[in-house]
């Protein structure tokens, strides 16, 4: 037995004549219906669109430089002391 996925969301888009029949022509040569066709092909542009915002791309240098800011321990100056006091006199423990 194949496990089915509940399909509890429903999506409702208008568009005009050429784009349904662009749309009915894709979905035929792919053999899925048009809602499928639309479906799959807007997840993938989504998944795109979420990976191009939420991932950082280094080039080999950059990465080792990167790499190397990690490892240097970070040296406190005057802003730093007084944004952590300001912590300290604002949040209870």
């Amino acid at each position: 037995m194949s496990a089915t996925t509940v399909k509890e969301n429903r999506l409702n888009i208008r568009c005009d004549n050429h784009a349904r029949q662009m749309l009915n022509k894709a979905a035929a040569y792919a053999h899925v219906s048009v809602s499928e066709f639309i479906l799959s092909h807007a997840l993938a542009s989504a998944e795109q669109v979420i990976q191009a915002h939420e991932s950082i791309t280094l080039d080999p240098a950059d990465f080792e430089a990167f790499l190397a800011a990690l490892d240097k321990p970070a040296q406190a100056n005057a802003a730093l002391s007084r944004a952590f006091d300001r912590h300290s006199d604002q949040v209870e423990r």
